[in-house]
Order: structure tokens, then C-alpha cells, then sequence
């Protein structure tokens, strides 16, 4: 019966999920669990019990190694997710080129990696690095689109979207290309998404409502966040950045806390009733 009654609500959730894109002028807000990376850390059965009242619709997680999510076999952490009063829907991590320069030698990691968060129920995993040949000629960073577009036909494979994450070194240039462009180009958009970090961009001294105009297609993913809570700098004009991103049809909408004048388990709340606020969050 626990078995039927799983597959009922998993069924009953993935429509309710296609009916809020639908018709819901506002789409399902995401928790990265790195925001509370020392809780989770220290407790995070307690840690994710605390996210679902909060409001947050799903996580994504900071905390695989081994074919497990911080700890725990990736079966239980669903469960424990969906108890919770959420979805396990996506995931950060990744490995870096080796020194050889042979990425292919990742592939096996990858495998067992992507049969953990297949058997987890994910939707998509999301690579927020490169090691440092991916910044220091195009030569590395064109292996490194090669390395992106292999893993993500793997994905593929399994179900599950692949996409990179940026920080702000991807808008130094390299040899007259500045380096997120050159991944957007690089990349087949049917295996890699782009994680847009609208924080990040910022910071690279670029603008976040450009890159959508100019590459419509390629952002599944936006991570939400500012220098501390959402909305706390007023340097960031995240309606605008969010209404745009609705428009060109981004899917994953995930806040991330990386600095705190509160709690952390405060701040991940304030910055959802931030986005309550400016009316993006139900």
C-alpha cells in the first residue's frame, strides 16, 4: 500500500505541476540547501523538516558524494524531502577536468552519479564549476563545452537535464571571447541548460535581461539571490530580472542565501517573503 500510495502522489504532484505552469502567473520557488550548508551539515534530516514550512515548493542539494545526499541513501532523502512537504527536484555537483586533460576517464563517476539521482527522482543536475583550464585559454574551455555536452547526453539518457551554473570569472575574457558567451555557443542546447545566477552576473559586471534577450533558449534555470537576503542590497532589480525570465519560459526559479544578517533558516524565509512581496511567489 505505501508503494501504491507513493506513486499515486508523485503522479498527482507532477499534474499539479503542469497545471500550475499552465495557469499560474507564478511559478514553483526552489531552496538551494547550500543556504543552510552548516545545518545541513549537522542535522539534515531536522534541517529539511524545518525548509517545508516555510513555504518553499522544492530543494536542490549541495550534498552528494557517493552515491548518496548528504549522508543518506537517495531514496530516503526523497522521502524524507516529500514528507517535508516538498519536491527533490534538482541537484549541484560535478567534477573538474584532470590535470591529463582526458575527461573521459570522468565518465565512470558520472554513471554511478546519475544512477543516484535517477533512483532520487530528480529532474536535473547542475555543474557549478570548472577547474581552472576552463578560464585560462580557449583550448580548456572548449574542452570543457566537449566534457559539458558528453555529460549532459548521458543525462539525457537517464531522464535528466544537465545545465552548468556561472560565478562571475565567466564574464573575463579569454583571447578576445568572453567565456559565458562562448559557452552558450559552445554547448548543444538539447544537453546543457544554463543556470543563470543573477547575483553572479551582476557581479561580472554583466546584465542578466541582455543574456535572455540574446539567448532566449538556453535559460531552464535561474538561481535567485542577492549579496545577502533577497531584496536587502536594493542593488538588484530581481522583478525585472524574474518577469523577464518568466517570459522566455525558465523553468527551475531557486533562491540562494550565501551571506546572512540573520539566521540562516531566517534569512532562506525572509528572501521568500521578499519574493511574496514584489508578487512573484505564491
Amino acid at each position: 500500500m505505501k508503494r501504491i500510495f507513493k506513486s499515486t502522489f508523485l503522479s498527482l504532484a507532477a499534474i499539479s505541476l503542469l497545471v500550475s505552469c499552465n495557469t499560474s502567473p507564478n511559478p514553483e520557488v526552489g531552496l538551494q540547501l547550500y543556504s543552510l550548508r552548516d545545518a545541513m551539515d549537522e542535522d539534515p534530516i531536522a534541517t529539511v523538516q524545518q525548509v517545508g514550512p516555510i513555504g518553499y515548493d522544492y530543494v536542490e542539494a549541495a550534498g552528494y558524494s557517493n552515491g548518496k545526499f548528504y549522508g543518506i541513501d537517495p531514496e530516503e532523502f526523497n522521502q524524507l524531502v516529500e514528507e517535508s512537504g516538498m519536491v527533490f527536484r534538482g541537484s549541484h555537483t560535478g567534477q573538474a577536468i584532470p590535470d591529463s586533460g582526458s575527461w573521459k576517464e570522468l565518465m565512470p563517476w558520472w554513471d554511478e552519479c546519475i544512477a543516484a539521482h535517477k533512483a532520487a527522482g530528480v529532474e536535473y543536475i547542475v555543474q557549478p564549476f570548472m577547474g581552472g583550464s576552463g578560464y585560462e585559454s580557449l583550448e580548456g574551455l572548449t574542452a570543457y563545452c566537449d566534457y559539458f555536452n558528453a555529460v549532459g547526453a548521458k543525462c539525457n539518457e537517464a531522464g535528466i537535464r544537465f545545465g552548468y551554473h556561472n560565478h562571475d570569472r565567466e564574464f573575463d575574457e579569454i583571447e578576445g571571447e568572453v567565456i559565458y558567451d562562448y559557452m552558450l555557443k559552445h554547448t548543444d542546447p538539447e544537453k546543457v541548460m544554463f543556470q543563470m545566477d543573477v547575483y553572479w552576473v551582476t557581479e561580472g559586471g554583466a546584465d542578466p535581461i541582455a543574456y535572455f534577450e540574446k539567448y532566449p533558449d538556453r535559460f531552464g534555470s535561474i538561481h535567485i539571490k542577492d549579496e545577502t537576503e533577497l531584496g536587502a542590497s536594493g542593488e538588484i532589480d530581481l522583478k525585472a530580472i524574474l518577469d523577464e525570465a518568466k517570459k522566455i519560459g525558465s523553468k527551475y526559479y531557486v533562491v540562494e542565501v550565501e551571506e546572512y544578517n540573520f539566521e540562516p533558516i531566517v534569512s532562506v524565509e525572509k528572501s521568500l517573503d521578499y519574493l511574496k512581496e514584489i508578487g512573484f511567489a505564491r
